[in-house]
């Protein structure tokens, strides 16, 4: 009805989203997204597509039309995730009718994103969004944090993300990298990671980092890589050869694909079979750097006992490394009641890996 170099729906390993709907007059009102960003549109019945102007550059999928308006969850660079109203009309309005963060936070001095576009190996092309340290000067050179997005075809977003805050109010820059296989490409580079996870996204996820060093934006000594669930596997892996990256920190990490496949729940065991043929399982005999590990014991979907034997495997051949076990937590660390203390332990390592390098 209405091409557009845009993905229309969200990853297609997740479900219970609503990314489109129709109004009252029969117009269909939709979550578009290009690259790290999202946009409202409008088609109507001929199939012109009519962007709707916002204060968003990220909106969930959940969309729900009642008449000629429409309630969404949007954010943006300084604004945490609001459920509003958007009465559609010739102005369009938005009704702001929740917000989420504490009142304590409003006005808070927050780092905002810098997208770079990164040729990396084989004429590919990755997008970064570059959070500078909070009130960094523009010449600004810091210890760097590179994330690796979980999924592994999710994507990193434009949007206010405390826990990225958490660092670069501490002298950290952060940086998402929206590495092969990221959603909001389109079909072909989402699907090019397939059979090739664990090796192209951390050869683009190094190449930042390169790059980082340098422009002279990171500092040499200090650029970590961390990431949640596949983007866990993606950090393991990183570290598991020669590279910039000075540690590692992997949460609630994918430490063998094949077993994953069986754990993961079924709607997306499709999605993990298609991924394989990659890096493979990690392996403690190629890791090259200090990990942290961060696990909860409740885990059903990338079990503890994988992080378990990795840890032991590690600890037999004196690669420095720490597991730390949360009783009773889910897949979801970041979520959790535990989610400051792993963000405390995070902190800690790095800069224990800091001090390392300075003391040599």
């Amino acid at each position: 009805m209405a091409p557009l170099a845009a993905e229309c729906a969200a990853e297609p390993w997740e479900l219970g989203y609503v990314s489109y709907d129709f109004l009252a007059d029969g117009r269909i009102v939709m979550v578009v997204q290009e690259g790290p960003r999202h946009h409202l549109a409008v088609v109507d019945r001929a199939g012109a597509v009519t962007p709707v102007k916002l204060p968003y550059t990220s909106i969930k999928p959940y969309l729900a039309v009642g008449g000629a308006s429409v309630a969404l969850v949007g954010s943006s660079p300084e604004v945490a995730p609001q459920v509003a109203l958007v009465h559609l009309g010739d102005d369009p309005r938005v009704e702001v009718l929740a917000r989420a963060e504490h009142p304590g936070l409003y006005g808070l001095a927050v780092s905002t994103p810098m997208e770079l576009r990164i040729p990396v190996e084989g004429s590919r092309e990755v997008v970064a969004l570059v959070y500078p340290p909070t009130g960094a000067a523009p010449d600004w050179c810091a210890p760097v944090i590179v994330r690796a997005h979980p999924g592994p075809t999710a994507s990193s977003l434009v949007r206010l993300d405390w826990q990225a805050q958490f660092f670069t109010s501490r002298g950290f820059a952060v940086v998402d990298v929206d590495y092969t296989g990221s959603t909001g490409y389109g079909r072909a580079f989402r699907q090019a990671l397939y059979g090739r996870w664990g090796i192209d996204d951390v050869v683009d996820c190094r190449t930042v980092a390169e790059y980082l060093l340098t422009e002279g934006r990171a500092v040499p000594g200090a650029v970590f890589i961390r990431g949640a669930s596949a983007g866990g596997y993606t950090a393991l892996h990183a570290v598991a050869q020669d590279g910039p990256f000075t540690a590692a920190t992997a949460v609630s990490a994918i430490v063998d694909p094949e077993r994953w496949a069986e754990t993961v729940p079924r709607f997306q065991r499709a999605h993990a079979t298609r991924l394989h043929g990659g890096a493979g399982r990690v392996r403690a005999e190629n890791i090259r750097r200090p990990v942290l590990m961060i696990h909860g014991t409740a885990d059903d979907v990338a079990t503890a006992d994988d992080v378990r034997e990795l840890a032991g495997e590690l600890q037999d051949r004196g690669v420095p490394h720490e597991l730390m076990l949360l009783d009773g937590v889910g897949h979801y660390v970041a979520t959790s009641a535990h989610a400051a203390r792993a963000l405390e332990a995070e902190l800690a390592h790095y800069r224990s890996a800091m001090a390392a390098m300075a003391s040599g």
